[in-house]
């Protein structure tokens, strides 16, 4: 639960940097990496969507993904308990994913983050370009 108390916000914010080991920071960053991962988002997004789906199904809904890279960002997602691999044991092999309560309460934590950024796709490009040329001024000895 977030609280909507800046003041609050802020105050939780310092204590769980205080608190935070570097064994936790690591894990912050892998978890959150999966937030910025294309691949990862989607298929997440995806499980929540059509529920329990194979491999094929899942490439098939995530246009431009090689095989590989799915592989890859299944085995991610259910290292950390995002997704669960269900292995039917049957012959021909039948696998499904299935997204986890954990994995719907990220997307739904996620979402927001991403609408945001996307609200403001404009002013992030605005800072990269005055800063890409406050940056070349420097270098040319333009400004002091």
């Amino acid at each position: 639960m977030i609280p909507q108390d800046e003041d609050k916000l802020l105050s939780r914010a310092r204590a769980l940097c205080d608190a935070m080991e570097d064994e936790d920071d690591w894990l912050k960053r892998e978890v959150l990496s999966h937030a910025g991962n294309r691949w990862a988002f989607s298929v997440i997004y995806a499980l929540k969507e059509g529920g329990k789906l194979r491999h094929a199904e899942l490439r098939r809904k995530l246009d431009g993904v090689t095989q590989r890279m799915l592989t890859r960002t299944l085995r991610q997602l259910e290292r950390d308990g995002l997704i669960l691999r269900l292995d039917h044991q049957e012959v021909p092999p039948r696998v499904e994913y299935e997204l986890t309560s954990l994995g719907e309460g990220f997307l739904l934590h996620i979402i927001p983050m991403w609408l945001w950024i996307f609200e403001h796709a404009g002013d992030f490009r605005t800072a990269r370009e005055a800063h890409l040329v406050a940056s070349s001024e420097r270098r040319d000895g333009s400004l002091p």
